[in-house]
């Protein structure tokens, strides 16, 4: 093929479809398997809102059916900050299971709570900051904070910390409100039982004894021009203990900098996960749309020109006769354009998807088991990933609270009957929890819950 056939070629994928033409034609009838009320004793009511607040989900009671965590934060800033103050757990059916502390709001941006196994006795537990002196918290430092391991099935206190490093640490701008819990292996355990914290420039690793093992930090710190604000967690050089991808770096499991270079602008979400090599994971970078090696050599790059603001980035299989996963971008900040790029390189189509509350919120959902093929989910709605087919989620209600809430927080997770994931749906200013399947599962058929990173590192739109 000359240059000229090429570039025209590219030409055409570039212009790919903007709008849905075939609704639903690729994607299957959702299936409204479940609408969960959050019982009244853990409502909350301010801002003429009767809401439950944020959610994790995970097996708390141990009966291999998922549970969700509802948590809730201090009102120190507009719509809360980080600090959980108040959690409780509840089942699939409504049942409270167990709560602890009180009051709080919605915070403004989800927090750092994570359900796991982490001491790998066969039974999950809740890690989490809570506030036990609110007077001393202030919207930029953490003291009056201790870090817990809550047993998942009582919410009692099995571990309980306040170490230096955290509780003396004090920041602000753009990441300092991005607060996290990631599950990791660090240490080459048969399960993971560490975990790190990314707060502010830093970020913490733990063992499930909640000792510290070690702190990296780094300088970046200005928006637009700092590093993830949710680092992601995995094992790329397949020695059994995962790396950290923070976008302007990966550290190794002993938080030493494999590489570190500010690559592009607005590095607001990475992901580790396969690409050009079914046996090596890769990193992947929003800023300037990336895709590196565990030493940093660049694999892909699409540059400044092609992605000036890569908003969100989400990686899987979601066209199915291209080889290997693809990358969806938001490459164009807080709007609704979107591309899809392949495993070579090449830019295998560009649409429009729905509005969204600030134009965020996608995520990978593995909607076709049988086939395969993955889709994007998106406010509501689920886009195949050439952007010719699209559908709404049936029932669910019209959107309530401020201009970040929505029906958009999006959790997939297998917890029907069948071999797809659903989708497991909340507005945190709202009262219910909606889950949609591909048709209608066969309970009888389901082999019980088993969380994987999708669910106890999720990734949810900040």
């Amino acid at each position: 093929m000359n240059l000229i056939g090429f570039y025209l070629i590219q030409l055409l994928m570039l212009s790919g479809p903007l709008v849905s033409h075939d609704p639903g034609s690729k994607i299957g009838k959702p299936h409204l398997y479940k609408k969960i009320s959050i019982p009244e004793s853990l409502l909350a009511h301010s801002h003429d809102q009767k809401y439950g607040g944020d959610i994790r989900i995970g097996d708390l009671d141990n009966d291999k059916q998922i549970d969700f965590l509802i948590y809730r934060t201090i009102d120190l800033i507009d719509g809360g900050a980080p600090q959980p103050c108040f959690l409780a757990g509840m089942t699939m059916d409504g049942r409270v299971i167990w709560t602890k502390g009180e009051g709080g709001i919605q915070p403004n941006r989800p927090g750092p709570v994570a359900i796991h196994d982490i001491d790998a006795d066969g039974k999950n537990e809740v890690i989490t900051f809570f506030v036990k002196k609110k007077e001393l918290i202030s919207p930029h430092a953490l003291t009056g904070m201790v870090l817990q391991i809550l047993d998942g099935e009582t919410g009692a206190v099995k571990a309980e910390s306040s170490p230096d490093v955290l509780t003396t640490s004090e920041g602000e701008g753009p990441n300092w409100v991005h607060q996290r819990i990631l599950i990791a292996n660090l240490r080459g355990t048969l399960t993971p039982q560490d975990f790190i914290i990314k707060l502010g420039t830093k970020v913490i690793a733990f063992d499930n004894q909640l000792n510290v093992l070690w702190t990296y930090e780094n300088e970046w710190n200005e928006y637009g021009n700092c590093p993830a604000y949710v680092p992601s967690v995995g094992d790329m050089d397949n020695d059994g203990k995962d790396e950290i991808n923070g976008g302007y770096y990966v550290l190794n499991e002993k938080g030493r900098p494999m590489w570190e270079e500010k690559l592009g602008n607005h590095m607001d979400a990475v992901a580790i996960d396969f690409w050009d090599d079914p046996k090596m994971k890769r990193a992947f970078a929003s800023g300037f749309g990336h895709v590196l090696d565990k030493k940093g050599e660049i694999i892909l790059k699409l540059g400044e020109e092609s992605v000036p603001h890569g908003q969100e980035l989400r990686v899987g299989d979601f066209i199915g006769t291209s080889e290997g996963n693809e990358m969806a971008i938001r490459y164009n900040g807080h709007k609704t354009d979107v591309m899809v790029v392949g495993s070579n390189g090449a830019i295998l189509s560009r649409f429009m998807i729905n509005e969204s509350p600030n134009n965020t919120g996608m995520e990978t959902i593995r909607w076709n088991a049988e086939t395969g093929t993955d889709l994007l989910y998106n406010g509501g709605m689920l886009w195949a990933g050439d952007g010719s087919s699209s559908i709404r989620l049936p029932q669910l209600p019209p959107e309530k609270g401020n201009f970040r809430q929505g029906w958009y927080h999006c959790i997939p997770a297998n917890v029907a009957g069948n071999s797809s994931e659903e989708i497991i749906i909340y507005n945190p200013w709202d009262s219910e929890i909606f889950i949609y399947s591909n048709g209608i599962p066969d309970d009888s058929a389901y082999d019980g819950y088993v969380a994987t990173p999708k669910q106890y590192n999720v990734r949810l739109i900040d």
